[in-house]
Order: C-alpha cells, then structure tokens, then sequence
C-alpha cells in the first residue's frame, strides 16, 4: 500500500488536468429565435398584408410575375422607382399576402418603398 500512495498525488493531478478539459453541455435556448418581421412604415398599409388581386387593382398588371414553390414576387417598374412585393401563403393552402416590399431606384440605389408605392399609384392613374 505504501507504493499507492505516493502516486496518488500524481493520479491527482493528472485528474485536475483533464477535468479541465471537460465542456460544460451546451445549454439550447428555451425559445426558437423568432423571424423578423417588417414593420408598416406610412404608406405601407396599402401593400402589406395585402393579396395579389389588390396589388394588381393599386398598380395595374405587374412587370415580373415570379413563383417558387407556394412564394411570389410580384414586380412594378415606374420611371421613379421599382418595387418587388413578396407575397407568402400565411398557412397552407391559403393564398399568398405580400410579407415584404423593397423599393430601389431604376438605377439600383434604395429608394424609399412608402414613396414608391404612392408613385407607383399615380403610375396606375396616369394611364
């Protein structure tokens, strides 16, 4: 027995060491992240949460029409700006309600989507 002890030191140590090692388990978070949403700014309640119908009686017939899967990407094209509206069925088998809109100039650069939707409004009576 006399021969166990002095390496129960050593056995100790050795111990600490990879004890260090040791990870504590990841904790999951309790609830899921939640999916950003966009907030109506002025001038967005006419587009947002809206259907395909009612874009189509503010703006006319869109100049992109694109589909994936159960989404939809409608497109307006004015000389001011360009507006694509993403529509997303809210459950399945419902139809799709614009989610969000993003507003650029022809050339590219942002453009402010509340003053894209009014100038895409005078687009329609304009014609």
């Amino acid at each position: 027995m006399n021969r166990l002890f002095p390496a129960r030191p050593a056995a100790l140590a050795l111990l600490a060491l990879l004890s260090a090692c040791a990870t504590a388990p990841s904790q999951r978070p309790l609830n899921p992240p939640r999916i950003p949403t966009v907030a109506l700014g002025a001038g967005l309640e006419r587009v947002m949460g809206k259907d395909a119908r009612t874009l189509q009686s503010l703006f006319g017939a869109p100049d992109l029409d694109v589909r994936e899967g159960p989404a939809r990407k409608l497109q307006y094209v004015s000389t001011v700006c360009v507006l694509d509206a993403y529509l997303y069925p809210p459950a399945a088998a419902r139809e799709p309600l614009v989610r969000y809109v993003d507003a650029r100039l022809p050339n590219g650069d942002d453009f402010d989507r509340a003053s894209c939707v009014a100038a895409l409004s005078r687009r329609l009576e304009a014609r």
